[in-house]
């Protein structure tokens, strides 16, 4: 290796090493020994030091062994003429530089709390994201897992100028790569100069502005470790299996961008031990044999237009990139992308006007595989911010292709159109909500891409199931309103078809793990007689899911023994649950809106609150946008309760669910619901009579009132007393 490199890296860590004794004594002068420390909101502590020694530091004085073993590891400067082999002392020098950064670190959280913003997105006047927590870390360490993000890419410094650091970031995400950025180079950093170009950062788009200082690397290098422990199987203390796993299975390269000091040489030797090489812009020495790396250690004054290339080349990545013929960046990386405010060129959707997606089966010879129609206005055809009224029509043929499959690649529409750079999208059925960017307009996207994503990326993941697919776009508002009448003809007849199951006769429910990318937590359980939260999942497409893709997000769930039949809960379900949340659930109850109610994720039709005054239940739709009994809108509830969580007192559901039997029935069932709004009572009035007849109270859906009546809990009382409300004389709702 290098006697450049070398000398520079041991000459660095010996600068950070003091630096952290120098903080460590200084807090241990103003706080003692037993002052608690470390990141937050973690079971990790430091998690570089906990994964390589072992150590769980909490408090001050823990950090005292680390400093010890910091001293143990340094190797003395090196001297002009030295005998001495290069490289064992720099990977050492390198470990004991990010054991001193996350004491550093966690110092820093100590003396400045609020230097930090802990949590996903940078703020209007602080862009520094910090250490990543535990439910970022089971959000999105999981992708490193299963390949959806094959590794990172650790950028130090900045670019010659903002477009340049636009390009590189793009590159990456293009490849569905994480940027974890952090430094400066000549006062500029990478992530700022992002921002200045007009990108959006933080957690969801993949670009993750750690810290201002080379010490915030450790945030990278300590994700990479806590992968390696919560989904590698790695314990705490097993060194060499946690730098194996990551080097096997974490494709991360440091990208140092600008002038290279001793202490970012430092940081570059401790990524090496985990296989990690540095792929730098500068003329530094390079270190080309292999040995600790796949490949070359160290490569330099790679060009800016080729150093993403030459990076992925050098840590051996194989990308797979997936070609869709659109004029936008597209793929995983901006799933998580919000389209905002002044960015909206058109908006379609989401309580604005209608929006219905639906995929149809077709003889053979009606379908032209490929054929993308706009039939009505395009996005040229609007001035921003313009709203129009869409229908997406898959039609869809195929000699194996079965009505059941029709909705299991309808949900799927939902992730394909995030994928694409300046593309939102929610919901799913009936409920969508679109918005595309000014940018993406721009760049020349236009309807027909929805079309074009989706013929392209349905033929990838499911063309095993059918032959052709042609994609008709809807924008005229009549053609929009005739088709959502027909959609939703399809929908209900969906529905349906579970129609006499039972939960108590069938032995297998299916989970539904779809929503994880927004809700780590959130495992969804389907049942006969509970449908999905979506409302686009029953039992029937679950399983139908499964047999089209095994290892898919709807596997079986054997549901085991009763343990509390009323509430609806099962030991089979709850270690299914259990493994599925990754150990943060053991239990839920699939009937109940009080006891541990089912997790709730944000692309739910409704939800539910208990209105203890009246003594029931509300419940409101995503597509009614008024305030509620609850004292929240729906989008409120959403932010609240939607993250993949259990919030006793709330719960989301399926329109349909409602007039199902099990619903909410450890607490009554539909005779508890006291309000909904009155869109929703007219979409399922012919079902919750049906249902409410066969309860004796046929009349029940005129005793509920609406926001005609009131949006307070005291508005509606009255209503409530004067029609008889049967859940005015039922046991309390929260006694």
């Amino acid at each position: 290796m290098s006697k450049i490199i070398c000398s520079a890296a041991i000459r660095g860590a010996h600068k950070v090493v003091e630096k952290a004794e120098k903080e460590w004594k200084e807090a241990m002068d103003k706080w003692g020994a037993t002052e608690p420390v470390g990141f937050p909101n973690t079971a990790y502590y430091l998690p570089i030091v906990y994964a390589i020694l072992g150590i769980p530091v909490e408090k001050l004085g823990d950090m005292e062994p680390v400093l010890d073993r910091c001293r143990i590891l340094l190797p003395p400067l090196v001297k002009e003429n030295s005998p001495l082999p290069y490289l064992a002392p720099a990977l050492d020098a390198g470990m004991a530089t990010f054991f001193a950064e996350e004491i550093i670190e966690a110092i820093r959280y100590l003396k400045e709390p609020n230097f930090y913003t802990k949590q996903e997105d940078p703020t209007d006047d602080n862009l520094w994201l910090g250490a990543a927590d535990d439910v970022i870390l089971r959000k999105r360490g999981i992708e490193f897992v299963d390949g959806t993000a094959p590794g990172f890419a650790a950028i130090a410094g900045a670019a010659p100028d903002p477009e340049t650091a636009k390009n590189i970031a793009i590159e990456l995400q293009e490849k569905n790569l994480y940027v974890f950025m952090c430094a400066e180079n000549e006062g500029k950093r990478f992530s700022e100069q992002l921002i200045e170009a007009g990108v959006q950062i933080g957690w969801p788009t993949r670009l993750v502005s750690f810290g201002p200082d080379i010490s915030a690397a450790v945030f990278a290098m300590g994700f990479a470790c806590r992968v390696a422990m919560s989904f590698g199987g790695v314990k705490p203390g097993q060194f060499r299996r946690n730098l194996i796993y990551n080097k096997d299975r974490t494709f991360a390269f440091v990208m140092p961008l600008g002038f290279v000091s001793d202490e970012w040489y430092a940081n570059a030797a401790g990524a090496i031990n985990w296989g990690f090489p540095t792929i730098a812009d500068t003329p530094i020495p390079e270190v080309l044999p292999t040995g600790i790396c796949t490949y070359e250690h160290v490569v330099s004054n790679v060009p800016h237009d080729q150093i993403v290339r030459r990076s992925v080349e050098v840590r051996g990545l194989k990308v797979a990139v997936s070609e869709v013929p659109v004029p936008v960046s597209y793929g995983p990386a901006f799933e998580g992308e919000r389209v905002r405010g002044d960015d909206i060129h058109l908006e379609m959707g989401g309580g604005k006007t209608h929006a219905v997606e639906w995929i149809t089966t077709q003889e053979m010879d009606q379908v032209e595989d490929g054929k993308i129609e706009v039939i009505g206005p395009n996005i040229t055809d609007v001035q921003a911010p313009g709203q129009l009224p869409i229908a997406i029509v898959g039609e869809v043929a195929g000699r194996n292709f079965e009505e059941d499959f029709e909705p299991i690649l309808e949900r799927q529409i939902h992730h394909l159109i995030n994928y694409a750079q300046g593309v939102m999208h929610i919901g799913q059925r009936d409920i969508a909500w679109i918005r595309i960017s000014k940018q993406a307009v721009e760049k020349g996207f236009k309807l027909e891409h929805l079309g074009k994503i989706l013929h392209a990326k349905l033929h990838q993941d499911f063309g095993v199931t059918f032959d052709k697919i042609q994609v008709k776009i809807y924008t005229e508002e009549e053609r929009v309103n005739k088709i959502l009448e027909e959609a939703r003809a399809v929908y209900a007849k969906r529905d349906a078809r579970i129609e006499g199951m039972t939960d108590e006769t069938t032995d297998i429910f299916y989970s539904c793990t779809l929503c994880q990318s927004f809700a780590p937590n959130h495992v969804c359980i389907i049942s006969p007689e509970r449908t999905g939260l979506c409302g686009a999942y029953n039992w029937m497409d679950c399983k139908a899911s499964y047999e089209i893709n095994p290892t898919g997000p709807n596997q079986p769930v054997e549901k085991g023994e009763v343990i509390d039949e009323n509430l609806g809960q099962w030991k089979g379900c709850n270690e299914f649950l259990h493994k599925a949340s990754r150990g943060t659930f053991d239990h839920y109850n699939f009937y109940s809106i009080v006891n541990d109610p089912m997790t709730t994720c944000g692309c739910c039709e409704c939800i539910a609150a208990v209105l203890p005054m009246c003594n029931g239940i509300m419940t409101v739709n995503r597509d009614y946008l008024g305030m509620t009994p609850c004292g929240m809108k729906f989008t409120t509830l959403a932010g609240s309760v939607g993250g993949g969580v259990i919030t006793p007192g709330f719960v989301g559901h399926g329109k349909y669910n409602i007039t199902q039997r099990k619903f909410l029935r450890a607490e009554g069932g539909i005779q508890r619901i006291v309000w909904m709004p009155k869109m929703l009572k007219e979409e399922i009035k012919e079902r919750f009579d049906n249902r409410a007849e066969e309860m004796g109270i046929p009349d029940l859906m005129e005793r509920i009132a609406d926001e005609t009546i009131g949006e307070t809990e005291e508005d509606i009382l009255p209503f409530l007393e004067e029609k008889q409300h049967p859940a005015l004389t039922m046991d309390p709702i929260l006694g």
